[in-house]
């Protein structure tokens, strides 16, 4: 049995460390409370916003395309890893590493044995991950955090968006934590570009718009606005995931450390009882020795 000095210094050191996992806990449940916020508003906007291009597209008796949703085969794919900066936040960066690996291996094998895929990481957990794996980052926009704003991400987005019209990519792909709730957190790999539109026509709702100047230059200008919103909303997805993951964390953390201070006191105590029932029996012992003389 560990002697009583250990073991009070193990409680210490116990005490410290759940004092710590509580304030993480507690700031991350501050910081999850705006994030939500921001999830919260931006969902029924992108998802209104998406209805609208696909009515456009698919209500006009001209067939519409543009640049940003004409397919073409997959030569060179993107694949953007949204992580976070920091750990300490469960598996959250593990599984938008493992989600970008499985993307890459079932969808993209071929392109990824001609070299031809390329990871832009936006965190630096998955950047780390991903290059010890033996993946090619080719960047990083890892200071997105630092000052997380719409013109920030709409600035990410319209360099994917060059780059997907000058065809120095076929396909960007997005990986990402979506928001449920604190708790629960679903990776998801969504293709930003091309554009998809949907193939059921039951999902698109026709609206008798009037469009000026027409239908095909309106489309060319949302388009990419749109693209650049729903990217954002992705980013306020992981971002929101990332707080949620990590105020749980913490939160099992905390449980788990005043779990163990509580065995720990336990074995203090029968430590310490040990001891002082070694010392009476010593001292009656003792006295027993001096009648005996």
């Amino acid at each position: 049995m560990a002697n009583l000095k250990d073991i009070k210094i193990r409680i210490n050191s116990v005490k410290t460390t759940r004092q710590v996992t509580s304030a993480m806990k507690m700031v991350s449940a501050a910081k999850l409370k705006k994030a939500h916020d921001d999830v919260a508003n931006i969902h029924p906007y992108v998802e209104k916003l998406s209805h609208i291009i696909y009515d456009l597209v698919n209500s006009s008796s001209e067939e519409i395309k543009t640049e940003l949703t004409s397919h073409r085969e997959p030569d060179k794919v993107l694949i953007v890893a949204l992580s976070s900066n920091r750990g300490l936040c469960g598996a959250f960066n593990a599984n938008v590493v493992k989600k970008t690996e499985e993307v890459i291996r079932e969808k993209f094998s071929a392109q990824h044995k001609n070299n031809s895929v390329s990871i832009v990481a936006i965190g630096k957990q998955a950047e780390k991950v991903l290059k010890q794996h033996g993946y090619r980052v080719e960047k990083n926009f890892n200071d997105f955090y630092d000052h997380a704003s719409f013109s920030a991400a709409a600035d990410i987005a319209t360099s994917f968006i060059e780059d997907f019209i000058v065809k120095k990519y076929d396909r960007v792909v997005v990986v990402y934590n979506e928001f449920v709730n604190a708790v629960t957190q679903v990776v998801r790999a969504e293709q930003l570009l091309p554009l998809e539109m949907p193939v059921n026509k039951d999902d698109v709702h026709y609206y008798d718009y009037i469009f000026e100047p027409d239908i095909s230059t309106i489309i060319k200008i949302v388009i990419p606005q749109a693209l650049k919103t729903l990217f954002y909303k992705m980013l306020l997805d992981s971002i929101a995931s990332e707080h949620g993951a990590r105020m749980t964390s913490m939160h099992k953390a905390t449980d788990n450390a005043t779990e163990l201070i509580g065995d720990l006191e336990l074995e203090y105590n029968k430590a310490r009882q040990g001891a002082i029932t070694k010392e009476i029996l010593e001292i009656v012992s003792g006295a027993e020795a001096l009648k005996g003389s």
